[in-house]
C-alpha cells in the first residue's frame, strides 16, 4: 500500500494532463499481475465511434500520440470492443472482458461534462479480484477528480478554451533548453520515417477580433461575450483534435 500512496502523492503534484495521465498509468502498471495499461481516446468520425491509444508504454518508455485522430493507424471502431461500447451506451462506470490467453481487461471511461473522451485500459494476467478492483477504482477516482481540477484551472471560464496561464506554461515547455521539460518525442507515421526521431515542429497562429471594443460599446458586454463564444466555437471546428487553442486575453486567441 505504501508505494501506491507515494505514487498518489506524485500524481497530485503534476500540473498538466499528460503528466498526470502518465503518473496514473505508472501507478496502475506497478500493481501485481498488471501486464499493460493505456490511456485511450474516444472520438467520432462521420458519426461512428472509434478508439485509439494516446498514452502507452513502448520499449520501457511512456509515449503519447499527437497525430490527427481520424488518420491514426492505431485507431479501431469501438464496435470491435463490444464491452466498452455497451459500457458507454449504458453510461456505466466500468467494463470488463476476458481477452483470452490468460489476459483480462478492465476499461474505466472518464466522464467529463456528460461525455466520454478518454478511457483507461488495464490488462492483467489473472481475473480481477474484488480487492484489486477496489484499489484500481480508488486510484482512478483520484485521477478523475484531480483531472477535473486541472481542467478548471487550465481553461477560460467564458469560452472553455485554454487560458493565458496554460499558454505560458506550454509555450515555456516547448521552448525550454532542458530536454526533460520538452514534450516527449512520439512514434512517427510511416511517411515520416526518414525524419529525425527528435524533430517536433510547432506552429503558432494569432487571431484578433477587429473592432471588438465597438461591439461592447454599442451593444454591451453581454453581446461581446456571445461574439467571443462564437469565435471560440469556430476555432474549435476549424482545427484538428490535437491542436491547442487558447484565449490569450480579451479578444486575442
Amino acid at each position: 500500500m505504501k508505494p501506491i500512496l507515494q505514487n498518489l502523492v506524485e500524481m497530485t503534484g503534476h500540473r498538466d494532463h499528460l503528466r498526470l495521465a502518465v503518473s496514473v498509468l505508472s501507478t496502475l502498471q506497478s500493481l501485481s499481475s498488471v501486464v499493460q495499461v493505456r490511456s485511450l481516446e474516444v472520438f467520432t468520425v462521420n458519426d461512428a465511434y472509434f478508439v485509439r491509444p494516446i498514452t502507452w508504454m513502448d520499449k520501457d518508455q511512456w509515449v503519447s500520440a499527437e497525430s490527427e485522430a481520424a488518420q491514426d493507424p492505431l485507431r479501431q471502431p469501438i464496435t470491435e470492443i463490444p464491452a466498452l461500447l455497451e459500457c458507454i451506451q449504458a453510461r456505466s462506470a466500468s467494463a470488463a472482458a476476458t481477452l483470452g490467453r490468460g489476459r483480462y481487461c478492465l476499461w474505466l471511461p472518464v466522464w467529463m461534462h456528460d461525455k466520454v473522451t478518454t478511457c483507461l485500459e488495464v490488462i492483467q494476467s489473472r481475473p480481477f479480484s474484488a480487492q484489486k478492483l477496489d484499489v484500481i477504482t480508488s486510484v482512478f477516482h483520484v485521477y478523475k477528480n484531480y483531472q477535473s481540477l486541472l481542467d478548471y484551472s487550465e481553461r477560460d471560464a467564458l469560452t472553455g478554451l485554454f487560458n493565458r496561464k496554460t499558454f505560458d506554461e506550454q509555450f515555456s515547455r516547448f521552448t525550454s533548453n532542458d530536454p526533460g521539460e520538452r514534450p516527449q518525442a512520439i512514434p512517427r507515421m510511416e511517411e515520416d520515417a526518414d525524419a529525425p526521431p527528435d524533430t517536433m515542429q510547432q506552429w503558432l497562429a494569432v487571431v484578433d477580433i477587429d473592432h471588438f471594443k465597438m461591439v461592447n460599446d454599442r451593444f454591451g458586454h453581454l453581446y461581446g461575450d456571445e461574439v467571443l463564444i462564437l469565435v471560440a466555437n469556430i476555432l474549435r471546428s476549424s482545427f484538428r483534435s490535437h491542436d491547442r487553442i487558447f484565449r490569450f486575453g480579451g479578444e486575442d486567441f
